[in-house]
């Protein structure tokens, strides 16, 4: 009779053993942390965003760097967002090693991005604009101080993530015009497509690309209720319609305020406040305008970019509104190094930009072959090939891609399609800046985008290339999520 009580007392014991997986969840915390630090440039330094350097001439509204932390008690990720237009690698590596140092998490799960607003500080040297190292410095401090802030106010948390729509803010901007439409491009040759062709152009034939209307969104929150941060995403270039040499954060900036506003989070007494952080998608090829319009609206400064701030924090509430918050998910990161070919210019590409440049009345540069030439001056003496950044994160189930480009809309979308996670989105311009990310095939159709110049030199099969990274890394993630 006592063996037959043992047996079934073993029996009923491995019963009820549960999942090793939900066992160590039982036994671990969901924390949370979010924090904001100002990165806003001094009044006479310069604005990225356009072909000639424009100097600050006042500040419209100042620009963050927005840090999310989250931690499973075994595993933590950090991002950071920067009002930034972009942001080179190597002031991002020196913010992460020093919030490293401060609170241990490792540099691979570190997420550093730029929102793309053209109206901030200028933290990369392309086209006219150059950098004051003295704000590279500011900006490397300031945006460790943002990560090592949210990993200090990270409490008990609970999370959750849905996707939105927003439809009627996406365009693509790269259009296939009528035959015969002269296409010239700043090198001598014609290309296939225009950006920016024009809204009532009657040459317009049809756009060269598709969208995304998709606005995926983490949301954090206390134990009671309280918001914490929430994270969204959309593939939308920027908006502009800023005073002339004002600063502004952009829609990323106003969205960061409308969606408090909606969660309720100005009426908590909470401490830390709350923080929204709205993040690129893949928009290298999107921008807000509806080309086929039979003519083009116009906007007084600011109306248009708080419009489509507005716009999105509804999609971003609609999109976790009725969704359940968990009270702990697994996460994890995978980083890769990948090299990838720079396209130079050849001998009779240099002599032709060097007598441009010598005819130029200067020191600016006005004329677009100008401008371009004297891009490829740069060019040649880039190195044959540059290393990039690429990751993936994973939170639960859904996936955080991450690239150092301006990301053609295609590329995110079929990362989306054939990621083994579900949701996956991506983030653009993440831990450096390497220029526009064409797919092979927009590299053939030419335009803007594809011009060599600082602000795109990666191989034609560089988006390739990348993907192919990025699959292994998610389907990494999805073997040791098994």
């Amino acid at each position: 009779m006592n063996r037959c009580f043992g047996c079934l007392f073993v029996l009923l014991m491995l019963l009820a053993k549960p999942d090793r997986s939900y066992a160590a969840a039982d036994s671990l915390v969901l924390k949370a942390g979010a924090a904001t630090s100002n990165i806003t440039p001094k009044i006479g330094s310069s604005i990225n965003g356009s072909m000639q350097d424009i100097k600050i001439e006042n500040i419209h509204d100042e620009t963050h760097a927005r840090a999310l932390v989250l931690d499973d008690g075994r595993t933590q990720l950090a991002f950071v967002v920067l009002d930034l237009c972009m942001v080179s690698r190597e002031v991002l590596d020196q913010a992460k090693q020093r919030a490293h140092e401060l609170t241990g998490i490792p540099t691979s799960h570190m997420m550093m991005s730029a929102t793309h607003t053209h109206s901030a500080g200028t933290a990369c040297g392309v086209f006219q604009s150059d950098p004051d190292p003295a704000y590279l410095a500011f900006l490397a401090d300031r945006a460790a101080d943002a990560l090592i802030r949210a990993y200090r106010n990270r409490v008990p948390a609970q999370i959750a993530w849905g996707v939105g729509e927003e439809r009627n803010e996406v365009f693509n901007r790269r259009w296939h015009m009528k035959p015969g439409t002269p296409l010239p491009n700043p090198f001598g040759g014609q290309d296939q497509v225009k950006m920016n062709p024009g809204v009532g152009n009657p040459d317009l034939l049809k756009p060269a690309g598709p969208v995304d209307p998709d606005v995926p969104v983490v949301a954090l929150q206390t134990l009671t209720g309280d918001p914490i941060a929430l994270l969204a995403n959309y593939s939308l270039h920027y908006v502009g319609g800023t005073g002339r040499g004002e600063v502004s954060a952009d829609y990323y900036g106003m969205f960061a305020d409308r969606i408090g506003q909606l969660l309720g989070a100005e009426r908590s007494a909470q401490r830390p406040p709350f923080v929204g952080i709205m993040t690129n998608g893949t928009s290298g090829d999107i921008n807000n305008i509806e080309w086929a319009a039979k003519e083009r609206e116009t906007f007084s400064p600011y109306t248009k970019m708080q419009s489509v701030a507005d716009n999105l924090a509804k999609a971003s509430f609609e999109a976790i509104k009725n969704v359940s918050y968990q009270p702990w998910v697994p996460l994890a990161a995978e980083q890769e190094e990948i090299t990838l070919g720079v396209r130079k210019p050849d001998v009779t590409e240099i002599k032709r930009a060097e007598e441009i440049v010598a005819k130029a009345e200067g020191p600016h540069m006005k004329s677009l072959e100008e401008i371009y030439a004297r891009e490829t001056l740069f060019i040649k003496d880039y190195p044959a090939e540059v290393n990039i950044l690429l990751q993936v994160f994973r939170i639960g189930d859904l996936a955080i891609a991450a690239i150092p480009a301006e990301v053609f809309v295609e590329i995110g979308l079929e990362l989306k399609a054939k990621s083994p996670f579900k949701p996956t989105f991506t983030i653009e311009l993440a831990n450096g800046y390497n220029g526009y990310l064409p797919t092979p095939a927009q590299h053939k159709l030419g335009g803007y985008e594809t011009w060599r110049a600082r602000s795109s030199y990666l191989e034609e099969d560089a988006s390739t290339k990348i993907l192919h990274t990025l699959f292994r890394l998610l389907a990494n993630h999805k073997n040791k999520s098994n």
